[in-house]
């Protein structure tokens, strides 16, 4: 992981079990992630492989989603899994929500 940077936010997970994994980099300045949004951070492992966190983050928090200690290097491929089901439940509650909103804005009062 370069200097200046606190993690990656993961932009996009692929659906395919070979599929990229697209993040950028979040610098260490960063006040919090967006709703909804996983960061990723990495350091390598003191006997072997790397050390993976992933947060989430909620409306009012940031959560620690899943650990994966001394992962081998071909780690994007073990974590993909979780972060595609996290980013889809993330996506569908954001649009129960939003039409929850919109259900309550027109109905009469």
């Amino acid at each position: 992981m370069p200097t200046g940077v606190r993690g990656a936010l993961v932009q996009r997970v692929s659906a395919r079990a070979d599929g990229p994994l697209d993040v950028t980099w979040l610098a260490l300045d960063a006040v919090r992630l967006p709703l909804g949004r996983i960061r990723l951070h990495w350091e390598p492992a003191s006997l072997t492989g790397w050390d993976v966190t992933a947060h989430l983050s909620l409306a009012t928090t940031e959560v620690h989603l899943a650990s994966w200690p001394a992962a081998p290097d071909d780690w994007p491929r073990l974590v993909r899994p979780t972060l595609h089901e996290v980013t889809g439940l993330s996506a569908a509650l954001a649009l129960a929500t939003a039409a929850l909103d919109l259900s309550n804005s027109l109905a009469p009062t």
